[in-house]
């Protein structure tokens, strides 16, 4: 990885901190090439401190430190992207972010059509197929999930890749209603993924 600090008057290349699982991005820093280097060796995210000019491991005193999991350079080589694990907050006000946002996991269209769907339970309509699913309760909604699954079986048999898409799509849409009428989301999937990732 090259860094061409001598772009900065001083020294200083920008650092963007990303949060390693839900991209979220945490922070901005500066690093000169001793931090830098320190954060490799220690694999904690390690600034150069324009205020106390010096090098300061975030967390040093709070120990909300950033695990280092990876860091890249721009295509200018003179910024970085850095993806860590948090522990703890983040920003020295105790927010996940320095920007004040939740540090939550955002899967994007999946993470709107979550929203869609709880708003369709929590704000019924008559003219709503999801609430007339939560209307119907549990075993309607299950019911669905196995009925959706069956198809997809039997479409994944064939050689029609949009009727095997299409029946994917409904299967996967109803077992995100399934979740929210269990009272869970496809954070919790993901989180128990990657425990058995761990395993």
């Amino acid at each position: 990885m090259t860094i061409d600090f001598s772009k900065h008057p001083d020294g200083l290349v920008p650092a963007i901190v990303q949060d390693a699982n839900t991209k979220c991005v945490l922070m901005l820093g500066y690093m000169n090439q001793e931090a830098v280097t320190k954060t490799q060796e220690k694999r904690q995210v390690t600034f150069f401190s324009r205020s106390k000019n010096r090098l300061w491991t975030k967390g040093e005193e709070s120990g909300h430190v950033l695990s280092l999991i990876d860091m890249t350079v721009d295509c200018d080589c003179d910024a970085l992207l850095i993806q860590a694990k948090p522990k703890g907050p983040t920003c020295h006000k105790g927010d996940d972010t320095c920007w004040g946002n939740s540090n939550t996991p955002y899967y994007g269209f999946l993470s709107a059509l979550e929203q869609v769907i709880s708003d369709r339970k929590n704000n019924p309509s008559e003219k709503s197929y999801v609430a007339s699913l939560f209307a119907n309760g549990i075993n309607k909604i299950a019911q669905k999930v196995g009925e959706e699954a069956v198809e997809t079986v039997i479409e994944a048999k064939d050689t029609n890749s949009e009727l095997f898409l299409n029946e994917s799509a409904d299967l996967l849409f109803h077992l995100m209603i399934l979740l929210q009428a269990k009272g869970q989301s496809l954070n919790d999937v993901v989180r128990v993924l990657e425990e058995r990732q761990k395993g």
